[in-house]
């Protein structure tokens, strides 16, 4: 009788020959196997060389058949971490990357552990930027909003998992638009790929994950350029605005932060790529300026 260890390596290897990278391969079976058993890892190493259960076979095929086709794991199993979280994720939202989390690390050090920030999270789409900040900052009071009300119910079932739905409240927005008052803090991981882009990309993304939240124009600047000329008056004095940016696009971003009036650009983070991946602005607003507008 087939163990459960020889089942993930004989899946181990139908990935492969799907074309799939061997390093990804491998942690794909291996998660859809704990998915199927309904373990984690530290039980499939112990009881792998058991016999598999009665209906494993046919749940762990299943699940392959899904991959073998280049859904994305996440997607699969219906859940990704992000900040050491556990989130929701369905083809109505984007799947977190890792290289967002910049934009929860640049916040942290901009809201202080007791500071009562009012925070406004653009695009919100799973709510991992709002979730995580709310998570780490118990103060802070976050707007999220995102044009899909598809997305607007998995962030909301986000942000009660994870029990900052007291502080997270959800608007249908687009863009800034629909997203009432002033913030301290705005961050955003909008929508950046160029169209003619759309080809190039993996099939785990082209084929699955929201077109809404993936493109944006010719260039990939459309959503990014509505951003850039809302976000001054929709600052506090000296609020910040941090947001991601797509490969290539570094030098057009701060040409469009340095035309607009109101911004002032302080950076541009890269990630552990070394790629420009996350853009740090400041209103130039003073808290002290004379005729200063009240929030």
């Amino acid at each position: 009788m087939t163990t459960i260890h020889e089942a993930v390596a004989a899946a181990r290897q139908r990935l492969r020959r799907a074309g799939i990278p061997p390093d990804e391969a491998d942690l794909d079976a291996r998660v859809l196997a704990e998915h199927a058993l309904g373990w984690d890892a530290a039980r499939l190493l112990a009881d792998g060389d058991r016999a598999a259960p009665r209906g494993f076979s046919v749940r762990f095929r299943s699940l392959m058949a899904r991959r073998v086709a280049r859904e994305p794991v996440s997607y699969i199993i219906g859940r990704h971490e992000f900040w050491n979280l556990d989130f929701e994720v369905s083809p109505a939202v984007l799947i977190p990357r890792p290289e967002t989390e910049l934009i929860v690390e640049i916040a942290l050090k901009i809201v202080a552990p007791a500071a009562s920030f009012a925070v406004a999270d653009v695009c919100t789409g799973s709510g991992c930027l709002a979730v995580a900040i709310a998570h780490e900052r118990p103060s802070v009071a976050v707007t999220a909003g995102d044009v899909s009300e598809a997305a607007l119910a998995v962030a909301r079932r986000n942000a009660a998992r994870h029990r900052v739905d007291s502080r997270v409240r959800f608007v249908h927005a687009d863009v800034l638009d629909g997203m009432a008052g002033r913030f301290d803090l705005i961050v955003a991981n909008p929508p950046y790929v160029p169209e003619a882009d759309r080809s190039t990309l993996q099939r785990e993304v082209r084929d699955h994950e929201p077109p809404l939240a993936l493109f944006a124009g010719p260039d990939g600047l459309d959503l990014i350029r509505r951003l850039v000329a809302q976000a001054p008056e929709r600052l506090a004095d000296s609020g910040t605005l941090v947001f991601e940016i797509g490969f290539g696009q570094a030098v057009a971003v701060e040409r469009l932060i340095s035309a607009a009036a109101g911004l002032k650009m302080i950076e541009i983070r890269r990630d552990l790529q070394g790629i420009p991946r996350t853009v740090i602005a400041r209103s130039e607003r003073s808290a002290h300026a004379p005729g200063t507008a009240a929030r």
